[in-house]
């Protein structure tokens, strides 16, 4: 709009000027070596402008004529980027469908018409790890890493491939390579993160999460957690060496994470060992009002060694008063109620605490019940059969990690290198209750009324049935084991009646589509690794040249 007014603005001028002239008239006379030439102001005016017209054309011919090869060089130029182009998109576009050939042509047109270009050193990279060729690969993202514009992807796509030959001083010399390059790279600094938690080098660490924290990579909570289990770690690691280091680290990392367990019950433990009885408990006893844990109990029972067993149970029942009123905390203060009665041999009282977890005992409870029935009344019959249903009972939880369990607490993942990766909780709880679901959709689905019972099986069903709910009564469903699906026997004679008689399979759902198809791999998911040669070649002895491998 603004363009429209100032062109207007532009021809009223211009129709303003010619109007003025023409109101003033006047004559224009020139005398040159005997020529003298007359004429008004309006026509001299209009034969000036036709005269810069005229010059301004000419000058325009000739700078063209000057500039043509220079034009004929930026066209030829423009007409083999563009055909560069389309051979960059047809070779991505291949390699995003897994066709290797069709790239592997696209990608040396390319190299042919734009070899020195970004995409084009790309899609060499790209068409090598889908052929498998690792070295070609490597040497593609080494030439990437030799320019400036380029640096960084070159450096990712050899960071990959060091961790595919499980090359992990290179994987770590490329991912520092880049995060001291960009410290706002985001796989860079995690990465290097990681590598120096795996090496147990946590003031390396500590100072690769401050670097990732000062350049937005992690948010404060997160970064206040993972310092404080850097700061736990490093405690753990100095405490046979510097305990007074160990207590101040631990310290530290209670101010930024105050429940984290593992801190918490070493500082209780390094401040009463120094003296500082009523400062361990307030930590320990801040920590179990939010993560109830069986180490931080035992170390409150302890916290003053000469205290008698009574004593401790005394200390253990004031602290499970102060836990969580959820389900996991009700049954972290009965068995460690359970467990200071039972020291102190008061096991009335230790059957009280463990009465309410009776209905459906965990490991932990039934080797405690197994314990005190050997202990109090030598009944080693109602040991056995509470040690065997220990063996069969529920698991406890525990520190988990990747399905990793571990007993103890470890700052760090052994399975994926994550920090602060290990939870107290049932160890592969999600893939339990996955599977119950699924169960139990397989269960809703079976119409187990399509099959109606032959004659003569009424009678023994019903009398199954009655045996099965005496037994479910006897037994706690904790000792019943999950029965195995069972197709009972025919005779010779019935097959096919008992077959028609079986309900049939629910009908399968048809293969959906993918919603989105992959168009290219990118450099850290580069593609399958090459398999082993499992079939001769084509052309071999014994394969026709004809046959291809799948």
């Amino acid at each position: 709009m603004i363009r429209v007014l100032l062109y207007l603005l532009l021809i009223a001028l211009i129709a303003a000027g010619v109007v003025w002239l023409a109101d003033r008239p006047g004559d224009i006379v020139i005398v040159w070596q005997g020529l003298r030439i007359e004429t008004s102001v309006l026509v001299a005016a209009t034969a000036i402008a036709a005269l810069i017209v005229i010059a301004i054309l000419l000058w325009s011919i000739v700078r063209t004529i000057l500039r043509s090869p220079d034009l004929i060089g930026m066209f030829l130029s423009h007409r083999r980027g563009v055909r560069g182009y389309l051979a960059i998109s047809r070779g991505l576009v291949a390699v995003g469908a897994g066709d290797a050939r069709a790239a592997k042509r696209a990608a040396d047109e390319a190299h042919r018409i734009a070899g020195g270009e970004p995409l084009a050193l790309l899609l060499d990279a790209q068409v090598a790890q889908l052929s498998g060729d690792r070295t070609a690969a490597e040497h593609a993202f080494r030439q990437m890493a030799e320019r400036d514009d380029t640096r960084l992807l070159g450096l990712r796509g050899l960071y990959i491939e060091a961790q595919r030959r499980s090359d992990h001083a290179a994987a770590r010399a490329f991912a520092e390579q880049a995060a001291n390059a960009a410290p706002a790279l985001g796989w860079a600094g995690q990465a290097a993160l990681e590598f120096r938690c795996a090496e147990a080098d946590w003031t390396a660490a500590q100072a690769a999460l401050d670097r990732n924290y000062r350049h937005g990579l992690i948010d404060k909570s997160e970064y206040r957690r993972a310092r404080a289990v850097l700061l736990t770690a490093r405690a753990l690691a100095a405490e046979e060496t510097d305990r007074d280091g160990a207590r101040t680290l631990a310290l530290d990392a209670l101010k930024l994470a105050p429940t984290l367990v593992p801190a918490a019950e070493l500082a209780g433990r390094l401040l009463s060992e120094n003296g500082e009885l009523r400062r361990g408990s307030r930590v320990i006893e801040k920590a179990w009002a939010a993560n109830p844990h069986p180490d931080l109990a035992d170390t409150y029972a302890h916290l003053r060694p000469g205290d008698s067993a009574r004593e401790r149970l005394s200390r253990v029942q004031a602290l499970a008063r102060n836990a969580p009123k959820d389900a996991s905390g009700h049954a972290e203060s009965a068995l460690a109620v359970a467990r200071a009665a039972l020291d102190a041999q008061e096991f009335a009282a230790a059957r009280a605490a463990l009465k309410p977890l009776l209905k459906e005992p965990t490991r932990r409870v039934a080797a405690l019940m197994a314990e005190i029935e050997e202990r109090e009344s030598g009944d080693e019959g109602r040991a056995r059969e509470w040690m065997g249903r220990a063996m069969r009972a529920p698991a406890d939880p525990a520190w988990t990690a990747d399905g990793f369990v571990s007993d103890r607490w470890m700052p760090v993942s052994p399975v994926s290198g994550r920090l602060d990766a290990f939870q107290w909780k049932v160890p592969l709880a999600e893939i339990a209750a996955e599977r119950r679901d699924i169960d139990e959709q397989v269960i809703e689905s079976t119409d187990v009324s399509a099959s109606p019972p032959r004659g003569g099986e009424s009678a023994r069903s019903a009398e199954r049935s009655e045996a099965k709910r005496g037994s479910e009564a006897a037994i706690s469903p904790a000792e019943i084991p999950a029965p195995e699906p069972a197709v009972p026997a025919a005779a010779p004679g019935e097959a096919t009646r008992s077959r028609a008689a079986l309900p049939s399979p629910p009908p399968q759902p048809a293969p959906r589509a993918e919603a989105v198809i992959p168009l290219m791999h990118v450099p850290d998911d580069p593609g399958p690794d090459p398999q082993p040669d499992l079939e001769p070649e084509p052309g071999s002895a014994g394969v026709p040249r004809g046959l291809r491998r799948f």
